[in-house]
Order: C-alpha cells, then sequence, then structure tokens
C-alpha cells in the first residue's frame, strides 16, 4: 500500500502538457511541514487523461528532476496560466509515487513528494475538470 501524506492550505490546480503533442493532466501543488520546506506536487486523477507520472515528464526535460518540479509547482503559482485555480484553505491527500531531495533548497523547499492527489471536497472536482478543458478547447462533461 503506497504512503499517503494530508493537510490542510492553499492548493494550485494548473494543466500540464505531459505527453506531446497534446495531452494534458491537471497538477496541484502546494506545501506542507514547517513554513512549507516539503512541496507536495500531484496529478488529480481524472478518468479521460491517462495518470501523469512527474519524474518522467521531467525526465524528459531536464537532468535534475526533483529541481524541474519544484519549479514547475512553485511556477505555477507565481505566475499563474489563465484558468489557474488558486484554493485557499483546502483539504488534501497525497499518495505518495516517491519523494526525493533537491541538491539544494529549492524555492525554500527541502524536499519533494509527488503523485496522485486527492481534494477532500467534491464540489471541487467541476472547478478541477474546467482547468483541463479550458486548456484543450472543449466543453466541460457535465
Amino acid at each position: 500500500m503506497a504512503r499517503a501524506i494530508s493537510g490542510v492550505g492553499r492548493v494550485t490546480v494548473f494543466p500540464l502538457l505531459h505527453d506531446w503533442p497534446d495531452t494534458y493532466g491537471v497538477i496541484a501543488y502546494t506545501t506542507t511541514g514547517h513554513f512549507g520546506v516539503d512541496a507536495v506536487v500531484g496529478y488529480v486523477p481524472l478518468p479521460e487523461v491517462p495518470d501523469v507520472r512527474l519524474m518522467d515528464v521531467a525526465a524528459r526535460h531536464a537532468a535534475q528532476t526533483t529541481e524541474w518540479v519544484l519549479c514547475t509547482g512553485w511556477s505555477s503559482r507565481v505566475v499563474p496560466k489563465p484558468g489557474t485555480l488558486d484554493l485557499r484553505d483546502t483539504e488534501w491527500s497525497l499518495e505518495v509515487d516517491g519523494s526525493s531531495k533537491p541538491g539544494k533548497v529549492v524555492y525554500g523547499h527541502q524536499q519533494l513528494h509527488v503523485g496522485r492527489m486527492s481534494l477532500k471536497d467534491p464540489e471541487l472536482m467541476p472547478r478541477v475538470r474546467e482547468v483541463l478543458h479550458r486548456r484543450v478547447g472543449v466543453p466541460v462533461p457535465v
């Protein structure tokens, strides 16, 4: 059974092109630990999208995969794309696929956890799904 971590806080939800040229997924970034030293970046599972293995995506972009994922999550919050959700005081959980430490502190983070992210409030899922469908330009299913 996979390890799980959870928390309550600010969660940034954004689209990510994870399989060239046209397969997008929805990613969520948050922090945990004392002053947010642990970054938590996970894909939000949607039936119409294959699972996103963030470290595999990172490996296609950079030699330092942990740093790439940290940069992607952090920058989604600092410079949000149109349609990005910024959720406050949101309860979340992550089924951890893996954890790693960057070579140095990156954006204040000393640890990264990646995996499958769930948001406790089911009423948020239509908004999460809209992030994807806005990005790929198709109507949001009901």
